[in-house]
Formats: C-alpha cells, structure tokens, sequence
C-alpha cells in the first residue's frame, strides 16, 4: 500500500496512547476494529459540455466559363428608301356666266292724304257761385245793408277745334328693269399636280457571328461549419482540506474484486452488472464522501495487446461513467485499464489455458486511493 495511506488498527491501543495519536495528526477518536484512510479532500469539479466551431463555415467558388456558338444573320447592306415622281397639273378651259349688268329698281313716292275735321273741347266746365250785388237805389246810408247775396249758375264754357287726319300714309311703288348676262372662259385644273412615292426595298445579305451561348458565371458551394463538442470541466468547491474515514479493513490496502461482468467483446455494462455496482461501490461511495477509487480492469491474454488494452480502458471508463452518472463527482473516480498485463495465472500468450483460466484474467476490481 502506498505510504499515503495511514491505517490503524486496534482502536483501544490508539485510546491508550492518546499523546502518541495526537502528536502524530491522527484521529482523536476510533473504532474497534475500524481503519482510517486519511483523505485530502479534493477539489470538486463538474463537467461542462460545449460545443464550439473549429471550422467555419465558407464558401468555395468556382467559375463556369461561358460557351459559345455560331449563328447566320440577315443583314442589311443597303437600307430602303423612297424615290418622288413628280407629275404636273393637267388643265382645260370652260365658260363662266356672269351678270353683266344688274337689274335696275325705280321707285316713285305716293304722297300721303289728309282729311279734315273737328272737335269740340269744353274749355270751362259748367259752375256756380254766390255773387253779391249793391242795390243801386239803398236808401242806407250804410251801403253794406243793401248787398244782395245771389246764387247764380254759368254754363260750361266749349270751343270747336278743327282737325286734320291722316287718311293714308306716304309709300313708295317699284318699278325693276332686268339686267344683262354674258360669259367668260375659264382654264381650270382638269387633273391635280402630284408626286408619286416609289418604295426602293433594302438589299440584305447573310453572315455568319460568334454569339455567347451561356453567359460565364460562378458556381457557389457553402462547405458547413465543423463543430466539436467539448467537455471542459469547472472548479465547483475547492479541496485542500485532510479528514479521516473509517472503513473497513479488509478494503484497504488491497485490490477488491468487483464481479462484474460485460457483453462479449464490448465495455457495455449488463443490467446485472449495474446493480452489482450498486451494492458494492455506488454504496461505499455515497456512506464516505470523501474517499477516491481507482477503477482497475483487466484482459485475458487472448488477442492483440494494445487491442486488449484499450478495451480494458473503456471497461473501466464505463464504470466510472456509470458511477458519475449516479451523482458521484468524477474527482473521486480515476478509471485505469491494464490490458493483460496483471495476470493472475500462467495464462500469456501462447499457453493454452482453460475457459476458466482465462476467465480469473477478465477481471474488474477497485482499491481505494488518497
């Protein structure tokens, strides 16, 4: 066993010697029959999945030149264009009537007539009034008391008027003399002066040309990223500090067998396999928190050595995973494989050997560590 390790039997020798315990950092109390494993507690750690891109992602380009082809076109050599044919003006004679002379109108006054008559026009209507009359022979000498008041009438007052009327208004009668006709001759146009447009056709030819019959362009292809998934582990809870667990002696300083057992030719554990680690070790683990195992498997000498040596490493990986995977912290679980190394019989390469000989080789064991 390791010097690290400081086990202690006989707990009534280590009650008699107290000073001695103490001088010597041991436990100040003990069991009967107990060892104690002096244990450093270790750093606590927890693991940490990332994934991170440790390529990224890109594009690689690639280029597709164009292509090419010969076509025949029609072309034009000589453009259309119009040609003007001028033609005059054909012209005739004709005979125009016209008045001459035109017709004369005379026109001879009738006078207007009158006739007589009268009117008769009252110029002072029929009236009356008082008139007031001094008696000539008054025998008063107040003349006023002879003044007789008479009502006296007059008659309308009426003068005759002559009149002239108009027995028919003043006119005029017509008289119209016919006028003269005669012709002139006339040239007109028979046919109108015009221009003819004659269409002179283009003149077209046939060459042949080098035409782009797919542009040039550029193929893209998006290579992905490459991702890794890491586990990194983080410090949860700093160690450091030395305490004391007792356990059973027979566990100590030894190698324990763990009679687990896994699927031929693989580190898969077996639902058998699982609970016997439960009774075992999962137990231990959980009852002293602070003791470290080493899990340690082993090969038969069969097969390739560094074959063998590396299933043994995933063997005891495995129970260390399962362990984890039950709340243990990984800081205490260490997974070591030893291939066929640590044969516990004359079983090496090359000696033919029993089933079961072999058998005592595919082993799994754990001891505890500081």
């Amino acid at each position: 066993m390791k010097s690290s390790f400081k086990l202690f039997l006989a707990a009534g020798l280590l009650l008699s010697s107290a000073a001695v315990v103490n001088a010597q950092d041991l436990p100040a109390t003990a069991d009967p029959g107990k060892c104690y494993v002096k244990c450093i507690v270790p750093d606590e750690y927890k693991d940490v999945t990332e994934t991170i891109v440790v390529e990224p992602e890109y594009k690689v380009l690639k280029v597709i030149p164009a292509t090419y082809k010969v076509i025949e076109e029609r072309v034009v050599v000589k453009e259309a264009s119009k040609k003007y044919v001028y033609h005059p003006a054909v012209y005739g004679y004709e005979d125009v009537a016209y008045e001459k002379k035109a017709p004369e109108t005379n026109l001879t006054v009738i006078p207007a007539k009158f006739g007589s008559s009268n009117k008769v026009i009252e110029t002072q209507p029929k009236s009356g009034r008082w008139e007031y009359t001094q008696l000539a022979d008054c025998p008063s000498a107040n003349k006023d008391d002879c003044v007789v008041a008479c009502y006296v009438e007059h008659p309308a007052v009426t003068e005759n008027v002559p009149i002239t009327t108009l027995l028919s208004a003043a006119s005029t009668s017509q008289s119209v003399k016919a006028g003269t006709n005669d012709t002139y001759r006339k040239q007109v146009v028979k046919t109108p002066a015009r221009v003819e447009e004659i269409d002179i056709p283009a003149e077209y030819a046939t060459i042949k040309r080098t035409v782009v019959d797919r542009a040039a362009g550029v193929e893209e292809t998006v290579v992905p990223a490459v991702s890794k998934t890491v586990t990194r582990r983080e410090l949860v809870k700093k160690g450091g500090m030395t305490v004391w667990e007792a356990v059973d002696c027979n566990l100590v300083g030894t190698n324990n067998i763990l009679p687990i057992f896994y699927e031929y030719n693989s580190a898969k554990l077996t639902a058998e396999s699982e609970k016997i680690i439960d009774e075992h070790l999962l137990k231990l683990m959980r009852e002293k928190p602070n003791l470290r195992i080493e899990i340690m498997s082993h090969t038969d000498s069969r097969g390739d050595d560094a074959y063998n040596m590396s299933l043994s490493q995933q063997r005891a990986q495995s129970v260390v995973n399962y362990l984890v995977s039950k709340g243990i912290s990984r800081s205490r679980l260490e997974a070591k494989g030893y291939g066929e190394t640590r044969l516990v019989n004359r079983c090496e390469n090359g000696v033919q050997c029993s089933e079961a000989e072999h058998q005592q080789n595919r082993r799994t064991e754990f001891r505890i560590i500081q």
